[in-house]
């Protein structure tokens, strides 16, 4: 789990930012505004950031925004990237696909800006756009 002071930055690609419109599957229609972060493997296994294939950990975490535009919103830390693993390969909105292609909206997010997620405690995360 990971601990106050953790911390990782990625580089922003449109699929992160578009999740629902720019897809390659045919499993639901597009939905306008969606996002998410992408966690790496090597920072789930590291930091060990787990979906819910693993029953014993946590996998819903708190987030604001530096800029003050996300305050303490759910998020669920998801997917994997092999059938069945344990290890998140994104967070996402709990219950609100939305919640980070808005923030990413409200921000002026372009593909190749960076963010870093800082954790302030355990469960609370602060993103930044760098």
């Amino acid at each position: 789990m990971p601990k106050a002071g953790d911390s990782y930055q990625v580089t922003l690609h449109k699929a992160h930012m578009e999740w629902g419109a720019h897809r390659h599957t045919n499993t639901r229609g597009i939905v306008f505004g969606e996002g998410y972060f992408q966690i790496p493997a090597s920072v789930a296994r590291d930091l060990e950031i787990y979906n819910s294939n693993n029953e014993h950990a946590n996998n819903i975490y708190t987030c604001s925004s530096s800029d003050g535009f996300l305050n303490n919103v759910s998020l669920k830390a998801c997917g994997c990237s092999h059938k069945g693993g344990i290890h998140a390969k994104q967070f996402e909105g709990n219950g609100n696909l939305q919640t980070l292609g808005t923030w990413y909206d409200q921000v002026g997010a372009r593909e190749g800006d960076e963010i870093k997620l800082t954790w302030t405690s355990s469960t609370n995360i602060l993103v930044t756009k760098l």
